[in-house]
């Protein structure tokens, strides 16, 4: 599920010899886009998948991540060297300044007080690179941040919940959800037959539509959507989701009508080039009772949440290799401090993450859609 591609999601593999070493949803008149990816392989998929649960080794036709990537294909068509899902983006470059807060609940370097350098990248959900900016499809931000020696890296998206609780689920809806030649649209009566059987899809998309989308990147909120075990230095450990606010002055709220194609990046790349934005990282903290293991359920707005800092995004780059284009921002690349929890998500999109780059990275990498120097020339 690329970040999954995500629809979610749900929404391309470990990487741990790219350059940033060196320092994760088609749209939603769809059902919504997988969750974000990107990156270089190093992992064992198989046993990431395994341990997700979702292989299914004595069935006829076990689901893979060669099945996923392969649907993905099948949904957007097949584009050379891009990604499976959230193939149109742009790399970019800035840092997170740590105010020592999240050291309470994690002991991972990155939460100490100080600055870190990191790498990220701005995506829409879907398969398409070259797909024309619409202020409902899936917007995401995938980052790397390096700090002690260890990485973590998250891949988020603009939705407060996930649309899918399962990789099967989430496989079944891309099923149901591909575009029919005739309309564009889905199938009615495939997409009827799996809200169905499954209300967990149905609630979700509820709680989606009450958060219509801001009117660029700029002015996102972004979800980490999934829980994570966090362990402070006594050892203690609570539950945690993340998210990222902004705190960036913009133009009028709610959707602006497209100004082009490309709309989106271009006003991204012209809001950085008079200056940095900046996005606060929260840590939410859950309670006994709230679902680890279910991204479609919200957690209480009650629940404790620390401002652990400042994510600062000071430059965007047409991606080309060496930067944000080959990594892979997959969730279960974690520091010492955090741990995965009994979300069946992060294992599988570990692992279609990996089958996504095996494949891109063998490819011939075609041009751009975002041009950085164009917008600005």
């Amino acid at each position: 599920m690329e970040p999954g591609d995500h629809d979610g999601t749900p929404d391309d593999e470990t990487g741990e010899t790219e350059p940033a070493r060196r320092l994760a949803l088609t749209r939603r008149s769809a059902l919504l886009g997988l969750g974000a990816v990107a990156g270089f392989a190093a992992v064992d998929v198989g046993g990431f998948a395994y341990a997700g649960g979702w292989l299914r080794p004595g069935t006829p036709t076990p689901l893979t991540p060669a099945r996923f990537a392969d649907r993905f294909e099948q949904v957007s068509g097949r584009h050379d060297g891009f990604r499976r899902n959230h193939a149109k983006g742009l790399a970019a470059t800035g840092t997170f300044a740590s105010n020592g807060a999240g050291a309470a609940i994690c002991r991972a370097a990155v939460f100490r007080a100080g600055t870190v350098p990191l790498l990220g990248r701005f995506s829409l959900g879907g398969g398409l690179p070259d797909q024309a900016d619409k202020p409902d499809t899936v917007r995401g931000l995938g980052l790397l941040l390096q700090a002690g020696g260890q990485q973590w890296r998250t891949a988020m998206i603009n939705l407060p919940v996930f649309t899918d609780r399962t990789p099967e689920g989430f496989y079944e809806r891309l099923l149901a959800s591909k575009p029919l030649a005739g309309t564009g649209k889905p199938d009615p009566q495939k997409m009827a037959a799996f809200l169905d059987r499954h209300p967990e899809t149905v609630a979700a998309m509820k709680i989606i539509k009450q958060s219509p989308p801001s009117a660029g990147f700029a002015d996102s909120t972004f979800y980490g959507l999934n829980a994570f075990w966090f362990t402070n230095s006594a050892g203690a450990t609570v539950p945690v989701r993340w998210s990222v606010v902004p705190q960036n002055a913009v133009g009028p709220g709610g959707p602006q009508p497209p100004r082009g194609k490309d709309y989106l990046f271009d006003d991204l790349i012209r809001a950085l080039a008079q200056g940095p934005l900046k996005w606060r990282l929260l840590l939410t903290i859950g309670e006994p009772g709230d679902p680890t293991n279910d991204a479609t359920r919200p957690w209480p707005q009650s629940r404790r949440s620390i401002d652990a800092g400042t994510i600062t995004i000071a430059a965007v780059q047409t991606e080309q290799a060496g930067n944000a284009r080959d990594i892979n921002f997959d969730p279960l690349v974690l520091p010492d401090g955090i741990a995965a929890s009994d979300d069946p998500l992060p294992p599988a999109r570990s692992a279609v993450y990996a089958r996504s780059f095996t494949r891109r990275a063998e490819e011939p990498k075609s041009p751009s859609e975002v041009n950085v120097a164009q917008v600005l020339a």
